[in-house]
């Protein structure tokens, strides 16, 4: 189900033509595809910002939201396999390439379950998740998966494209534009933290394909 958002005017000039539009879906396919055949967001948008030329250095940075606290619910409790009285961390960061912001992630994380060094380096840093757990050699594990705006409109396979319409300029885009629920867990199945990853209109701040 699309998720209503402000619509904001891209900061790459993709224009509002029919063309645009799909390239711009297939972009978007394109990035959910990586991020659910690989195990770090982290090192997958770092793949993506080099790739489409977004800020150089092409490397994501974390950039800590702090003063919020999100205490874990039951349900977040039992996706991790805890107990009532485990300590449950949160952390809630945006992800940065550069000056876009691609993706703002909350994470709730098992500190009992990681080393010392991977929790001092969570709680006195701008670290990314990813990158500080790397050692772990996790995997993750796809909750759900949700495309928060298509650039096409419904029953497009009925009426085709050239029905569409169109706004004049550029194309506007929402402000976040997919959203991901994950588990990560160790090599034998023990999980340690649940993230939720909503990806921003940045990660389509490139200049759309020449047609």
């Amino acid at each position: 189900m699309m998720l209503a958002a402000a619509l904001l005017v891209s900061a790459a000039p993709w224009p509002d033509t029919p063309q645009a539009r799909v390239e711009a879906l297939a972009v978007l396919q394109t990035l959910n595809a990586n991020l659910l055949s690989h195990d770090s967001a982290t090192l997958t948008l770092d793949r993506w910002c080099a790739d489409h030329h977004i800020a150089q250095p092409a490397t994501v940075v974390a950039e800590r939201v702090r003063g919020e606290d999100k205490p874990a619910t039951a349900d977040i409790r039992a996706a991790l396999k805890v107990t009532p009285d485990m300590p449950v961390a949160y952390r809630r960061v945006r992800l940065r390439c550069g000056d876009h912001v691609l993706s703002d992630a909350d994470n709730w994380y098992v500190p009992a379950r990681l080393t010392a060094a991977m929790n001092d380096a969570l709680e006195q840093s701008d670290i990314a998740f990813g990158r500080a757990v790397q050692a772990l050699h996790f995997a993750r594990h796809t909750l759900s998966a949700t495309l928060l705006w298509s650039p096409l409109p419904d029953g497009r396979e009925m009426t085709g494209l050239p029905g569409m319409p169109l706004r004049p300029g550029r194309l506007a885009i929402p402000d976040h534009v997919l959203e991901h629920r994950a588990i990560l867990a160790t090599p034998d199945g023990t999980p340690f933290s649940l993230v939720v990853e909503s990806y921003t209109s940045a990660v389509l701040d490139f200049p759309p394909p020449a047609g």
